[in-house]
């Protein structure tokens, strides 16, 4: 596969939950990968294509911590690569997209809760943990983590 075939692009709400809901809410209803915020004006919702297949998506929401200072501030949602795509710096190459966007943007900072699992991936990008873990209903646990710009 060469890189010529990847492609990201914005995408509407409902395009994303198709990655979202196998991802991150397996054996839940598909409801519970509708995030609030979804439709905000201010929110973006992006998809990474391998050779025109919708691989991952990822959220970037307008939305500040009480965990930084930062005024300006992004969250991240809902970042999911499907299971066959994984492993092939898919997931590096959707986060470096999300990154611009929110540096073209002017932000301070870009956050989220991450899933233990999902910690060193995060970490190699060059995020930190602030906090210790903390468990999100019948998910699991996460940490808190963080990038300046």
């Amino acid at each position: 596969m060469g890189d010529h075939s990847i492609v990201i692009k914005p995408l509407s709400p409902s395009a994303i939950y198709a990655v979202r809901h196998p991802v991150l809410r397996p054996g839940k209803p598909y409801e519970s990968c509708v995030f609030d915020g979804d439709e905000l004006a201010t929110t973006r919702h992006f998809g990474i294509f391998s050779a025109s297949e919708l691989a991952g998506v990822a959220s970037i929401f307008l939305k500040k911590s009480n965990l930084f200072a930062e005024n300006y501030q992004f969250q991240l949602r809902g970042m999911a690569i499907l299971e066959h795509h994984q492993h092939k710096g898919l997931g590096k190459l959707l986060l470096a997209d999300v990154e611009d966007f929110a540096r073209n943007e002017k932000a301070d900072l870009l956050w989220f809760n991450a899933r233990l699992i999902a910690v060193p991936f995060y970490k190699s990008c060059g995020y930190e943990i602030v906090g210790d873990a903390f468990t999100i209903g019948d998910i699991g646990a996460h940490y808190v983590l963080f990038k300046k710009f």
